[in-house]
């Protein structure tokens, strides 16, 4: 007998429309439309996304992307900065395929007529951040997410064997003797759900910082993905590791824009507000510290002058140079009142990037038949405990082109029919009047206060009891739109981030207890993997 955690909805797949693809991508961002454009073209793709195509978190990414380009670098060099980043977690495999095959998916990117900015016609302009040893950082300004983006999306829009569904969002998946057979998705334009079949599933839904009250991410990263594959039996891994961006900006009207950490690569100095420089006392890469290091090192300089934010000052460099360097920081800026090229910029550390997610190889593939997954909402071990800047969008990149070459040999290989006796799930949800919006803030508070840059037990289990009653209210709510199937994924991916967090009883990358400040490697040098029992 199913839990009631098992689907989201109750339905009966005979009442449902039903629609046949090869293979079924859930997210549009850099993953999910990548592995689109690497499908070879005689397989029908759909691409479901619960927004529109150009909402994603990839589309905010500012700094750039990592890849050992320089005569003076190389792919060895960007593994060991990787390892290193990652605080003894890393998947040496998975990162060793990360950076040798970076250089060959950024010339790819470079046919599909994305503008990176470059020294001359035939060199690419590299800068360098934190935890980098050297300048391997291509960029398009300080908008490379949304350039890249943009030339992927219109590329793919003109595909003849993809279809794109928008405003459309995946609920759960359909499993039948272990095997994924495809998703249940509700229609928002059709206010209805529609069954998508396919031997291959791929999910690429990015990740879950929406679960945090302060965040650089966009309303739609409230961990769909993970929380899906999690109540059809995937496993998760590495859910404690959540990375809080150390500048983020902190304004009245606004405490969710990102300052790429490329303006400190080029440069910009941390200071209190007591206009003093601090991170020389923190570590000895300074401002290019690993990020965990800088978050950690603002969240104690706050709590020691009892403020809250630190400032950037990066005014010793010329106005037209960060107009042209970073035009959409300083013109965002500026739209506060703040002249970067005068002013020091107010910032704090926000969640930013989930280490954890869906348990794959290097091939995307889950403990699931026929269900992959990469980009954020995967974890192959690329990140360890801590993720080195810029190699976000390559790992979406790397690991979305391993699955598109392997569609052929997928597809043909699998055997199984796509038919399935039809079923019916009938639970016992019932009707109920609640402040959803109201919920959704508490949990984000909790989180932000207790499952923070700096965690403790004591704060853990107070934050455990508050979202398991949170848990327990809305499970046999009835859930009827998009907003209801966010809240049970927040409450889920909360609940588990708090389990993983209170098991990992020591201090390593992004996840700091104050009760274990040691990193205990002899015990803990190991994955938390979380499977629905």
């Amino acid at each position: 007998m199913l839990g009631i955690d098992r689907y989201l909805i109750d339905f009966d797949t005979k009442d449902i429309e039903k629609q046949y693809h090869d293979v079924i991508i859930i997210g549009s961002g850099i993953a999910g439309v990548y592995t689109a454009l690497e499908i070879p073209e005689d397989y029908n793709v759909v691409i479901l996304t619960k927004e529109t195509i150009e909402i994603s978190n990839s589309v905010l990414a500012q700094g750039g992307i990592a890849v050992s380009l320089d005569k003076d670098d190389s792919p060895k060099l960007h593994f060991e900065d990787t390892i290193k980043a990652g605080a003894g977690l890393c998947n040496e495999d998975s990162v060793w395929v990360l950076v040798n095959e970076a250089a060959q998916n950024i010339e790819t990117l470079c046919k599909f007529e994305v503008e990176f900015d470059r020294k001359d016609t035939h060199q690419l302009s590299l800068t360098r951040e934190g935890a980098h040893s050297k300048r391997r950082i291509i960029h398009a300004g300080d908008t490379t997410g949304k350039e890249v983006c943009d030339k992927l999306i219109s590329v793919v829009r003109k595909k003849e064997n993809v279809k794109i569904k928008e405003r459309t969002f995946a609920v759960d998946l359909i499993i039948e003797e272990g095997i994924c057979k495809g998703v249940i998705a509700y229609d928002e334009d059709k206010s209805s759900y529609i069954l998508y079949l396919s031997k291959m599933v791929v999910c690429a839904t990015g990740g879950f910082s929406k679960i945090y009250s302060n965040t650089t991410n966009p309303d739609v990263a409230t961990g769909d993905g993970a929380a899906l594959a999690y109540r059809a039996g995937a496993e998760l891994m590495d859910l404690e590791f959540i990375q809080f961006h150390p500048t983020v900006l902190f304004h009245p009207e606004n405490k969710s824009f990102l300052i790429s950490e490329a303006v400190r690569g080029e440069g910009a100095y941390l200071k209190n507000v007591n206009g003093e420089r601090f991170m020389p006392l923190y570590h000895e890469l300074a401002e290019l510290a690993p990020r965990d290091i800088v978050s950690r090192a603002i969240f104690n300089e706050m709590k020691k002058t009892k403020t809250s934010n630190v400032y950037l000052d990066i005014t010793f460099k010329e106005k037209s140079y960060l107009e042209k360097r970073f035009p959409k920081i300083y013109e965002t800026c500026l739209n506060y009142g703040i002249d970067i090229s005068k002013d020091y910029i107010p910032v704090a550390p926000a969640a930013h990037y989930c280490m954890g997610g869906i348990k794959t190889d290097i091939y995307g593939r889950t403990n699931i038949k026929g269900l992959y997954a990469c980009g954020e909402a995967a974890c192959n071990g690329i990140h360890g405990a801590n993720r080195l800047a810029s190699n976000s969008l390559l790992e979406g990149l790397v690991f979305g082109r391993k699955i598109g070459f392997e569609v052929q040999k997928i597809i043909n290989e699998n055997k199984e029919s796509l038919e399935f006796e039809d079923f019916s799930i009938k639970s016992k949800r019932v009707p109920k009047v609640i402040d959803k919006e109201e919920i959704k803030l508490e949990i984000q508070n909790i989180m932000t206060k207790y499952v923070g840059i700096i965690r403790d037990r004591e704060g853990l289990l107070y934050a455990k009891d508050k979202i398991n009653e949170h848990y327990n209210n809305i499970k046999d709510v009835e859930n009827l739109n998009t907003e209801d199937f966010e809240l049970q994924n927040i409450i889920l991916l909360s609940k588990l981030v708090i389990e993983s967090a209170l098991e990992r009883e020591e201090s390593r990358g992004a996840h700091y207890r104050r009760d274990f400040p040691e990193t205990n490697d002899a015990k803990w040098k190991k994955n938390i993997i979380k499977l629905k029992k």
